[in-house]
């Protein structure tokens, strides 16, 4: 077994690797591809809606690669039953990342990716298993939050939030696949988990998505998970999409996130929203199907959703399914978590190139909006949740501000599984942006 300084000396090279990786902007392709390993398919003879969610499929034992490169830290790779967006059974894929300290099987961190893609090939476990994308050098970035867990001896839980079909932005999915992954995790001899050991979440960006929404489903969905959860640390949360899909239009840097959502959500309910889209949409949409987050960041800089819709389409509302949709993901409209929060979020005003004043919006951290994360910090502090904490970050954005957090993050985590009693703000946190639902304006 390895000494705790070798482990950090190898993990830090490890991290330094992934920086350096994630500048050149690695393409090189996929050697797990999802049309030549077999791993990601249900092949079973009983229909998968046979299982219950969490039921471990397969299980497979690889080393944890970093930009490829494979490292001391095993990671064991389970195929689960999950529930997508539409409620169907679904088969998903999670990594546990075992420390190569003393492992401590009563104690696990299930960390939740800002993998942020609409390709699967760019989702944690291809990049865990050796595939190197450009989008998946995005996750070799998040050492800066795994490292710390593996080096304390707690098992790192990390699903692929998106589902196999890489449904980004929706919030829900994201939720299932995270408490399924929870089950599977610790109901696997070979992750080295107990059963019955307490969990903590944790994410950052799209991970914030995953981690709330997990929170927020866990008291109705997966109730088992629930009562072993210690808590929740999340920043830079997505918390009304249609809010966001304003704040964002026209801006210098996160502009091309809007078209990705919006495609993501349409991919995960179903949607055909070709008959509303301009001959300029058609063709960003054509254009970033498999698109990642860094395919898209500062390269359309000013685009608007006006520019993405015919004429008459204008106001987003007026699409029906867009409004069934968006309102689904609304976390104002869905239960309080019941367990201790931690909710972190940038406030830098003209951050990172998107303007801080539009009416009913106001600021935010570029691409996330702080008033309706205030909001819905509230709206869990009324309802009953009473540890929750909120953390401004003034005057930074949202990149930024996940370095700034981290620490915190995971000082945080380690207070819970500490049993020590978890900080509050609640009564202190300013009054935010409305929550309520869209309307359609269609005749």
């Amino acid at each position: 077994m390895k000494t705790r300084r070798s482990t950090r000396a190898t993990l830090a090279t490890v991290v330094a690797a992934a920086g350096v990786a994630a500048g050149a902007g690695l393409g090189m392709p996929s050697a797990h591809a999802s049309g030549t390993d077999a791993f990601y398919s249900y092949d079973g003879s009983a229909p998968l809606s046979s299982y219950a969610p969490g039921t471990v499929l397969k299980t497979r034992t690889i080393p944890y690669h970093v930009v490829g490169i494979p490292t001391p830290v095993q990671a064991v790779q389970l195929l689960y039953r999950t529930t997508d967006a539409q409620g169907r059974a679904v088969a998903n894929v999670t990594s546990v990342l075992k420390p190569t300290v003393t492992i401590n099987r009563t104690k696990a961190v299930s960390y939740q990716s800002f993998y942020d893609s609409l390709n699967p090939e760019d989702s944690p476990s291809r990049s865990i298993a050796g595939d190197v994308s450009m989008g998946g050098a995005v996750n070799d970035a998040e050492g800066l939050f795994i490292v710390p867990e593996l080096l304390q001896g707690y098992p790192v839980i990390v699903a692929d939030t998106q589902g196999q079909k890489a449904d980004f932005a929706a919030g829900p999915e994201y939720g299932t696949s995270t408490l399924d992954s929870i089950r599977a995790a610790t109901a696997s001899s070979a992750t080295g988990i107990s059963p019955s050991a307490k969990v903590g979440l944790l994410g950052y960006s799209g991970g914030a998505i995953a981690t709330n929404w997990a929170a927020a489903l866990a008291p109705g969905y997966a109730p088992d998970v629930n009562k072993n959860l210690v808590g929740a640390t999340e920043g830079g949360l997505l918390v009304d999409p249609a809010h966001n899909l304003k704040y964002v239009d026209g801006s210098s840097f996160w502009a091309g996130v809007s078209p990705m959502a919006i495609i993501g959500v349409a991919r995960a309910y179903g949607l055909d929203l070709t008959p509303y889209l301009s001959a300029y949409g058609a063709t960003i949409f054509a254009k970033l199907q498999n698109a990642s987050i860094a395919n898209v960041l500062g390269q359309y800089p000013g685009l608007t959703y006006a520019q993405l819709v015919k004429p008459q389409y204008a106001d987003p509302n007026s699409i029906p399914e867009f409004v069934t949709a968006v309102n689904k993901l609304d976390l104002g409209s869905r239960p309080t978590p019941t367990v201790p929060l931690s909710i972190a979020q940038g406030e830098g005003g003209f951050a990172e190139g998107t303007p801080g004043d539009k009416p009913g919006i106001g600021k935010g951290d570029g691409v996330m909006i702080a008033g309706d994360v205030r909001t819905l910090a509230r709206q869990y502090c009324s309802t009953g949740n009473g540890s929750v904490q909120y953390t401004p970050y003034a005057l930074t954005s949202h990149i930024p501000t996940a370095a700034a957090w981290a620490p915190s993050a995971i000082a945080w985590l380690d207070g819970r599984f500490s049993g020590l009693k978890a900080p509050s703000s609640c009564g202190s946190i300013p009054a935010g942006n409305p929550l309520t639902p869209q309307v359609s304006t269609a005749g």
